[in-house]
């Protein structure tokens, strides 16, 4: 439907038919809040709903990028790097020019049009699946990866997930400078979900570098039912700076730990951690006895501590599915929640109030996932009573928010991850 949806848009502004066409799908981040800028783990899985993208090259130095949804157009001139951009635009236009600047001579020239069925800001991961998308076409329309200077530091899926987070978050790759990015401190979770998630299973990785650590299947009694709260997790603005806040808590402690460590310094908080046997300990003291602008020294021990039991949990999450051991789950599922509301501080009363309202229509464990500050929280369910128990689910949260009038609900079980799909007639 989305496909489309999004090539019939694509002719009617253009006059042609797209040649390429590509499916990105969202994500759950199942455990991991905030882990990955840190070089944590994360058990995630994508989702059957995402992005439809469609593309054809052009001869000039543009791409023009047609919302078919709602019919909005923005056309990015690669020439032209000081425009700034607002909404999906400003995601379309860092991607353009990132790989236009990293890959010089590429001819990126294109049309693009994009459909989605991920509810906005909704804590799905929609902006780096459009990332993710524009990506796809720049590449496929550049040949880029056929190039000697991509083959060098570009040679697997986990390594073009972790470029892509670097796309995004603005920081340099290896050796492909960084540029201005979309203004959040993020890292590539969500970029290797969204590329490298299987069918039928949930994916373990930790970051900086992408590692993936195997996979646990999704037990076939159980469904994931994903609530948004109708609350938008805008990153910009407000939201933009609190998303920020916690991964400058992280920069902040790798700061502290590489001044005590000047000879073998860390390039995560998770590579710091693993340096010593006792380099928890060791940061922790050193945390409650420094001045650090901008934080208290309560901050980062919260922040800390939020690190390192979130990561302790993925491995442990994983076995669970595995084992269909939803007691486990439930155990983890509960203190990851409470980790989020006490110590990383980005819940908010609605996110809150689903995870309690999940417990209360009887799922075995629920969450709020991604970014925080709004957006949409996961429960795991028997599958028999998945649909029952999502209606019920959303019914009762309506009625407590009735203002939230956008909220709404999906089930889901672990879909494939990004692919580009050969049309037929």
């Amino acid at each position: 439907m989305w496909l489309e949806r999004a090539s019939a848009e694509f002719a009617r502004v253009t006059g042609a038919s797209p040649l390429w066409h590509w499916s990105v799908p969202g994500r759950i981040e199942i455990f991991g809040k905030h882990t990955d800028y840190a070089g944590g783990r994360s058990l995630l899985s994508a989702v059957p709903r995402g992005f439809a993208v469609v593309g054809r090259p052009r001869a000039d130095a543009c791409v023009r990028v047609i919302d078919a949804r709602h019919g909005d157009v923005a056309i990015v001139d690669m020439r032209d790097t000081e425009r700034g951009w607002k909404g999906w635009a400003n995601y379309v236009a860092v991607t353009v020019r990132r790989l236009a600047a990293n890959f010089p001579g590429a001819s990126l020239g294109m049309d693009i049009a994009f459909a989605s069925d991920l509810p906005r800001a909704a804590g799905l991961s929609s902006s780096s699946a459009l990332v993710v998308g524009i990506a796809m076409a720049l590449i496929r329309r550049g040949n880029l990866d056929a190039r000697d200077d991509w083959r060098e530091v570009i040679g697997s899926v986990e390594d073009l997930a972790w470029y892509l987070g670097c796309v995004e978050n603005g920081l340099t790759y290896k050796s492909l400078e960084g540029t201005r990015g979309v203004g959040t401190h993020g890292g590539s979770q969500d970029h290797t979900a969204i590329l490298a998630c299987r069918p039928g299973v949930v994916s373990q990785y930790s970051f900086m570098p992408v590692v993936a650590h195997g996979v646990a299947p999704m037990p076939e009694s159980w469904r994931f039912v994903v609530a948004s709260s109708g609350v938008h997790a805008d990153k910009a603005g407000s939201v933009r700076d609190r998303y920020n806040r916690a991964s400058l808590a992280v920069r902040a402690l790798v700061g502290i730990w590489n001044a005590e460590h000047p000879d073998t310094p860390a390039m995560s908080l998770a590579a710091a951690l693993q340096s010593h046997a006792d380099a928890e300990e060791q940061l922790r003291d050193v945390v409650l006895r420094s001045e650090t602008p901008g934080f208290t020294p309560e901050d980062l021990d919260r922040r800390l501590t939020q690190f390192v039991h979130e990561t302790a949990r993925v491995p442990l999450a994983a076995a669970a599915f595995s084992r269909a051991d939803f007691a486990q789950l439930h155990r983890l599922a509960t203190a990851s929640q409470d980790g989020a509301e006490r110590l990383l501080g980005n819940q908010i009363p609605e996110t809150v109030a689903l995870v309690a309202m999940a417990y209360e229509e009887g799922a075995f464990a629920a969450s709020a996932f991604g970014a925080g500050f709004g957006g949409s929280v996961w429960a795991v369910v028997p599958a028999s009573g998945a649909e029952g128990f999502g209606a019920a689910w959303l019914a009762k949260y309506r009625r407590a928010y009735g203002h939230r009038d956008t909220a709404d609900w999906f089930s889901a079980v672990p879909g494939p991850g990004a692919v580009e799909v050969i049309a037929t007639e």
